[in-house]
């Protein structure tokens, strides 16, 4: 993710599980090693699960969403933030943003950047939210041939939640 690869010049350090890295072995291994307190997942998931590697489950609800105590969390994946959210807000996660069914292809780049820049979990789901919202308008106020693409981006914004604490900040 770009946003990402600007972090290590605003003085984070960036653990970056690509590809064959990103399995249960290594993801719990860095995550204890490290405490990172802001954790971005991106994978295939269901509602108790976020994947990673050849779909090989990195966290599981009522297993492993303990590894999330004290983090800020954002899952790009679909459906993740159904069962999988709520039971890592339970086990101590601060917030868990994403989606809780399955999302079309707009995730925001905003919730991560404004996260980085110390903003809170709410104020950058707001943004991030505001965002998609603008799209939406720009989208039915224009004679673009993409106004079909209104649904999908009102679904991913219906479907974008947060839980935890709102009020949580790097």
């Amino acid at each position: 993710m770009k946003v990402l690869s600007s972090s290590p010049k605003k003085g984070f350090k960036v653990l970056d599980l690509h590809r064959e890295r990103a399995n249960r072995k290594e993801f719990e291994s860095m995550l204890k090693k490290f405490s990172p307190s802001f954790v971005v997942l991106n994978g295939h998931s269901s509602h108790n699960t976020v994947c990673g590697h050849k779909n090989q489950p990195l966290l599981i609800a009522n297993k492993n969403e303990r590894l999330l105590k004290s983090k800020i969390v954002y899952a790009i994946s679909c459906s993740s933030a159904k069962t999988l959210g709520p039971k890592s807000i339970e086990a101590g996660a601060i917030s868990y943003t994403g989606y809780d069914d399955d999302f079309i292809f707009a995730f925001s780049r905003i919730f991560v950047s404004s996260i980085l820049k110390g903003n809170s979990v709410r104020d950058s789901y707001k943004k991030a939210k505001e965002i998609l919202k603008n799209n939406i308008l720009k989208l039915l106020s224009s004679e673009s041939q993409d106004t079909a693409l209104v649904r999908f981006l009102w679904w991913d914004m219906k479907h974008f939640v947060t839980h935890g604490n709102e009020e949580g900040k790097l």
